[in-house]
């Protein structure tokens, strides 16, 4: 039988999950953590059915090498709807010369190996082998999506994360080229528009995103927006994956 065990941490409960976890037994979001923010569960693998069990939640994993899994529900939660995008006069002026040859699902491996490097200032990972695995196996059944952005044949930039219905959970992006990121987002929210995709997840708030017109969203919405959407067929197909190496 499979269990999971209670911990206390203030007024809130923190759960320790089972290895052998089966789907619908994440607790509920609404008992995570206040201070950290959003940590609700502790353990647990990175199967696909449990990761796709817990983004139809409103879960997501973020933990460093050495600790175990940490799941998380923040409220509230960073989203953005794809009308909600903002870009700057420099942006468009990026766009309009459009350095960078843009595809989706071409290299889904080298992105989110990109996004795994170490940052300015940053020598740790949240993107350890484990979640690297675990989102390729999540890229071969067709709800791992990047995209891309080449310039003279190198990756420049790009972003990745988990299709689930009509919403898309962003986990991370990265630039080897000014604004290479951003034009991946663009494209993405562009290719949210076609599909008909409501929401588009960016767990946590930066002034980053908030720029680009990423806003906080109160749990309870964001919670009953995933019940609603994450079941619902999209308006058409993401472009074709490519053959994994």
């Amino acid at each position: 039988m499979t269990m999971l065990a209670k911990g206390h941490s203030g007024d809130s409960q923190l759960y320790w999950v089972a290895d052998n976890i089966i789907a619908n037994e994440f607790p509920d979001p609404h008992s995570a953590l206040r201070d950290p923010d959003g940590l609700l569960a502790i353990g647990g693998d990175l199967s696909p059915a449990r990761l796709l069990d817990a983004y139809e939640r409103g879960i997501f994993p973020w933990y460093s090498k050495g600790q175990p899994i940490l799941w998380w529900s923040p409220n509230p939660r960073c989203v953005l709807e794809p009308d909600a995008l903002r870009i700057s006069r420099s942006l468009a002026r990026t766009l309009r010369r459009a350095p960078f040859e843009v595809t989706f699902n071409r290299a889904f491996a080298d992105v989110i190996r990109a996004c795994a490097e170490p940052r300015r200032d940053v020598t740790d990972t949240w993107i350890t082998q484990e979640m690297e695995g675990a989102f390729l196996e999540l890229h071969r059944l067709g709800h791992g999506v990047s995209v891309e952005c080449w310039q003279d044949g190198r990756l420049a930039g790009g972003l990745y994360g988990v299709a689930l219905g009509r919403i898309f959970f962003g986990e991370s992006m990265f630039s080897r080229v000014t604004d290479a990121s951003k034009v991946a987002l663009v494209h993405l929210v562009e290719e949210a528009r076609r599909l008909g995709i409501r929401l588009i997840d960016c767990q946590i708030h930066s002034r980053h995103l908030q720029r680009l017109g990423a806003a906080p969203m109160p749990r309870d919405l964001f919670l009953n927006i995933l019940r609603h959407y994450c079941a619902q067929p999209l308006a058409g197909d993401w472009p074709a994956r490519a053959d994994l190496k």
